[in-house]
């Protein structure tokens, strides 16, 4: 009965206050799109942020800023950090990072060009074979590269 009632006065309250009261009570995440970026030899892409934890190797990123999708998100920070247009974009998988309240939409792309850092967070960048990714690199991605050069994605489309 009590159940019913408060369902009774949620629905007359205004959107705008419920859509408030759900957002504010709710855990927030960040969103960011990173890809897996593949040349026509096969080769992944991988930058070396200079303000990236660890050795700052990783697969290419960013966060997505207010309203944007996240294929253009990705998309939008290679072409800022490092001149790279991307081909062939579509969706490989989606992470959450917990300790970061992040959640992470990971593309398969392909590219062609060498790319330049562009920017003062990039300080190195370079297409890598499968069997020379640098060693520093975080273990959940290469896990991540192999999982897409072995299963599934090997090749251009």
């Amino acid at each position: 009965m009590l159940r019913d009632l408060l369902s009774k006065i949620w629905r007359h309250v205004p959107a705008a206050l419920r859509r408030w009261s759900v957002r504010a009570t709710n855990t927030k995440f960040t969103v960011t799109a990173a890809g897996i970026v593949r040349n026509n030899q096969g080769k992944v892409l991988l930058i070396k942020h200079r303000f990236r934890p660890g050795s700052g190797w990783g697969i290419p990123g960013g966060f997505l800023e207010a309203g944007e999708q996240a294929d253009a998100a990705l998309r939008r920070e290679l072409c800022e950090e490092i001149g790279l247009e991307l081909e062939q974009v579509r969706i490989y998988a989606s992470r959450t990072f917990r300790r970061q309240n992040q959640i992470e939409v990971v593309f398969l792309a392909n590219a062609s060009g060498q790319p330049h850092p562009k920017s003062i967070e990039v300080e190195l960048v370079d297409w890598f074979s499968i069997d020379s990714l640098p060693e520093e690199l975080p273990a959940e991605q290469k896990k991540l590269i192999e999982s897409v050069l072995h299963v599934g994605g090997e090749g251009r489309d």
